[in-house]
């Protein structure tokens, strides 16, 4: 399993296109092979973050959707945004 935590800080001039392109991207990452769980909430104290919580199944997975979205319009609209992000990895206990 691999998992993401952390926040993207939206600058409030980029805002409007994130909130708007947001939805299609949890959408389509939710459909992926792998994908446990994509939640990117915005934080209830600090305007323009977003919390991001992300688990995937295995490495490849992940990294399948790493690729999915750099190549993505995601990619294009939230490029050059900082974030802060934690990933943590850990075997297949079932194997």
């Amino acid at each position: 399993m691999i998992e993401l935590t952390g926040y993207i800080d939206v600058p409030e001039g980029r805002r409007e296109a994130i909130a708007t392109a947001l939805p299609l991207h949890i959408e389509l990452t939710r459909a992926e092979t792998g994908c446990v769980r994509f939640d990117v909430i915005p934080d209830p104290k600090v305007a323009g973050r977003y919390n991001v919580s992300e688990l995937f199944t295995d490495r490849e997975s992940f990294d399948a959707h790493q690729a999915r979205v750099k190549a993505s319009a995601w990619g294009e609209i939230s490029a050059g945004i900082p974030r802060e992000y934690a990933i943590r990895e850990w075997p297949d206990l079932k194997k």
